[in-house]
């Protein structure tokens, strides 16, 4: 399948499917600095807009598993992998994390053009605070619920270009499926994973999740922000390819002339 260029004006929905949306700078700060010198100053910059903060944390651990042994389980101590701040309501996130710097929008969700700007005051204060060098990673993360009309048992292939299959349809009636992939865009050089999976039945629909990243590794100057926001509409760009070239026409006259519940 070839992916042609289209713009966000392309996909104007009027009940978009997306529950969250993410975007990941990922950079290298100067050596020596520890994550938990940022707390102090991460807090004092997002205080006046994200006055809420959560620290998260991450363990390790492995398991043992030796000929004539009992299997074995051990674990590192816990480690701290983020700092995160969230507005009252609590619709947007900013993080200040081990790797770097992210911003997660939830629903209610309108455009990429309209969280741009505080995409990019965000970064400016992470600058200040992180002094970052080099951008390493950039990635964009959609995740989308669909609710397909159960009306006795659903056909799929109406909804998704791409979509489950079963070796005997006439036989069998599909009760949950998981199906991935990983590509690179030829000309751009970006990654794209994308997972398609069914959710319980929620009668009268059947919750669907697309979950949609798109990500380059380029490295480039971290004071550079043209370059940041040209990247991150370049990946928005191919996840609306990827979006749109996943669903059928009927797929999207869902998010055009009803209301899509996103509970």
């Amino acid at each position: 399948m070839v992916l042609t260029a289209m713009s966000e004006s392309d996909l104007k929905l009027k009940n978009a499917p997306i529950v969250e949306a993410l975007v990941e700078i990922d950079c290298d700060l100067p050596a020596g600095t520890l994550l938990a010198e940022l707390e102090e100053p991460a807090r004092q910059a997002f205080d006046g807009s994200y006055p809420q903060m959560r620290i998260q944390q991450k363990i390790q651990g492995e398991i043992r598993d030796r000929p004539d042994e009992v299997p074995a389980f051990s674990a590192s101590p816990w480690e701290l992998s983020a700092f995160q701040f969230f507005q009252v309501d609590p619709v947007q996130v900013v993080q200040v994390r081990e790797q770097g710097f992210s911003f997660n929008r939830l629903r209610p969700y309108t455009t990429l053009d309209d969280y741009m700007p505080e995409i990019r005051r965000c970064w400016n204060l992470y600058r200040q605070i992180a002094t970052p060098q080099l951008v390493r990673a950039i990635r964009l993360r959609y995740i989308n619920r669909i609710l397909l009309p159960v009306q006795g048992a659903v056909n799929f292939d109406q909804y998704f270009r791409i979509g489950p299959k079963i070796p005997d349809e006439e036989g069998m009636d599909l009760t949950g499926f998981l199906n991935q992939y990983s590509a690179i865009e030829r000309d751009s050089g970006h990654h794209i994973l994308a997972i398609l999976t069914a959710q319980p039945v929620e009668e009268p629909c059947w919750p669907v999740i697309l979950d949609i990243t798109v990500g380059t590794t380029e490295s480039h100057d971290a004071d550079d922000l043209p370059w940041i926001e040209d990247r991150i509409r370049s990946l928005r760009r191919l996840k609306n390819d990827v979006f749109r070239r996943t669903l059928t026409e009927s797929c999207l006259s869902l998010f055009q002339h009803s209301k899509q519940d996103l509970a």
